[in-house]
């Protein structure tokens, strides 16, 4: 699905593919970046975006997690397609691990949801030799903490005693961790 560019031009070669599962938020980012000269097509699943591989965009933002599979896989895709493409994954579950798997599969960078627009076109436009800003406001010890019982949790396929053996804490602790929602950043 292509999205209407409100009257702006899309520059050459400035082709773009979105990869979301938040609808309102694909919305916002395909028209941000339509006024910003893109020509964007987006896609609301891991199927849509491995579908429009074929579209061999210059660009392409992707989250991690999509309902039917993983931006991954999208991104490894249109690496396969187009050698060169600028990827970068967006994700509200950000660590280390899901960082340098993002980078192993082409991603050129790798932002945490809330991420807007112009953190999203610095991120595809940057240059790469040059390393990244340090972030304005990065997440907080607690915040930190607490992605990465999240993604333990998700990665002993959310099994409660399981986690909590490997995080070696109590059960309780964790299950009531787990019942709070995440720290502000």
């Amino acid at each position: 699905m292509s999205i209407d560019n409100n009257g702006v031009t899309p520059e050459p070669g400035k082709t773009l593919l979105i990869v979301e599962d938040d609808l309102p938020f694909l919305k916002r980012l395909a028209r941000a970046m339509e006024r910003r000269g893109y020509e964007v097509h987006t896609a609301e699943s891991a199927a849509q975006g491995l579908q429009m591989a074929h579209l061999k965009p210059a660009y392409a933002v992707v989250d991690l997690r999509l309902g039917d599979g993983s931006g991954l896989d999208v991104v490894a895709a249109l690496q396969a397609e187009r050698p060169d493409v600028r990827a970068i994954i967006l994700t509200g579950y950000g660590n280390i691990a899901t960082a340098v798997a993002a980078v192993k599969a082409g991603a050129i960078d790798y932002l945490p949801k809330p991420a807007d627009a112009d953190q999203i076109e610095a991120a595809l436009l940057a240059s790469e030799d040059g390393s990244p800003p340090p972030p304005d406001m990065p997440m907080s010890a607690d915040r930190v903490r607490w992605e990465h019982i999240q993604r333990v949790y998700e990665q002993c396929d959310r099994n409660v005693s399981e986690t909590a053996r490997r995080l070696r804490m109590h059960r309780r602790t964790l299950q009531r961790i787990l019942a709070k929602h995440a720290p502000r950043e």
